[in-house]
């Protein structure tokens, strides 16, 4: 993946504390890809530490994850070349689920899982701007395939909507919601944008977003991607052709469940050090279905669904819906206990909408089932490093009271 002189010194200096072939390290370090390149050039497999981790996640995770060396030192200065070591099935990469809807776990992915991942993606134009951090392996994959691709890259450490707007970049990789923040500010400036492809993954894109980008940059492609941090890509969509499953995955749905027998999946997980190998079919839980033509429809999490009043809500359906809202940011749906139905539908949005509109565009566009019953304002939702609402997170805070939320008017 193109390693450069820093990368090629961080490789020499890793060498020179034991890393070698089948090490683990630990990246604790703002400046990620030199150590992430160093230690793939060594044949070793990078952890990248999330700040935003409590302590006891840190702890969980290093004690699943078990490094050989914890890296928080400034990048060495850059070196002649080093000779790559190991193969396609070398780990490489020790990814964390993003902690959405519970706690990191420690997964290991071998050079070919991403190598094919990157082809099914295929190339896309430069520079490509990633605005996140590599502790996110969205980012990550988005750096990652840039510099498959040989284009340069421009990060951002954390997400700036206007920033995002002026870059000069001709590719971004994103989250919905950061899509949408995107777009209001091109919607608000209008002008010259220099986007020509925007990669979006992480959530559903509903079609309304699809329409708006679609009138905002018309001359951009738009590809969402869906997949997990356990099977990587599982199905991509460019035009107007639905979700198709990348080339090689398989997939089967049990009860409406979606397994997924993928060369793109990770080879296990980590517990107390050693690897659990996957299984030959395994799930993450994804509620789906498929349309006449083939073309897959994610429902959401099945951990991410409401049980109220005897009907299952799919939080993430009604989520896409809300977000089309004038004023939304973002919004999670959650359940909140009810002594009647069990749960409530209950739905958290950051932004500054007006309660009759949100409840107008429910009543439009989602059953009286699936209409959140109870309405809650926050400043800003808790995030993942990739962006996404933290939903174990919120709900948490809900059920004890530390989320600073007020009834929404």
């Amino acid at each position: 993946m193109d390693p450069d002189g820093r990368a090629y010194g961080a490789a020499r200096w890793l060498a020179g504390r034991g890393i070698g072939e089948g090490s683990r390290v630990a990246l604790d370090v703002p400046d990620v890809l030199p150590w992430f390149l160093g230690a793939d050039l060594l044949g070793a497999a990078s952890l990248v530490v999330e700040p935003a981790w409590t302590p006891a996640e840190r702890a969980a995770v290093l004690a699943d994850a078990r490094p050989d060396l914890v890296v928080t030192a400034a990048a060495p200065p850059p070196a002649g070349p080093v000779e790559q070591a190991g193969d396609g099935e070398t780990f490489f990469y020790l990814p964390t689920t993003s902690g959405s809807s519970g706690s990191p776990k420690v997964l290991v992915r071998t050079r070919d899982s991403w190598l094919r991942s990157f082809a099914a993606l295929g190339p896309l134009p430069g520079p490509v701007l990633i605005p996140g951090p590599l502790s996110s392996s969205l980012f990550l994959f988005g750096a990652l395939h840039a510099r498959w691709c040989g284009r340069p890259v421009v990060t951002m450490p954390r997400w700036d909507a206007e920033a995002a707007a002026r870059t000069e970049a001709a590719t971004v990789h994103l989250v919905p919601a950061m899509l949408s923040a995107l777009l209001a500010v091109l919607e608000r400036r209008g002008g010259r944008c220099a986007l020509r492809t925007v990669v979006c993954g992480g959530a559903h894109v509903g079609d309304e977003l699809r329409e708006r980008f679609a009138r905002v940059l018309p001359e951009a492609e738009l590809v969402e991607y869906y997949g997990s941090a356990e099977h990587s890509l599982i199905a991509i969509r460019r035009g107007a052709g639905g979700l198709r499953p990348v080339p090689g995955v398989e997939l089967d749905v049990r009860d409406g469940v979606l397994w997924v027998r993928s060369p793109l999946a990770c080879a296990g997980q980590l517990r107390d050090g050693d690897l659990r190998a996957a299984g030959d079919w395994t799930t993450v839980g994804d509620l789906v279905e498929f349309d006449a033509s083939g073309a897959l429809t994610v429902r959401g999490r099945a951990g991410a669904t409401i049980s109220s009043g005897g009907r299952l809500v799919p939080a993430e359906e009604v989520e896409a819906v809300l977000r089309t809202a004038p004023g939304v940011v973002d919004v999670l749906v959650t359940g909140t206990p009810h002594p009647r139905l069990g749960e409530l539908v209950t739905a958290v949005v950051e932004g500054s909408p007006r309660l009759g509109e949100l409840r107008a565009v429910a009543r439009d566009r989602l059953s009286p089932a699936n209409r959140p019953r109870r309405w809650l304002a926050v400043e800003s939702l808790p995030r993942t490093a990739s962006g996404k609402p933290a939903r174990a997170l919120v709900a948490a805070g809900l059920a004890d009271g530390t989320l600073p939320v007020e009834p929404l008017r």
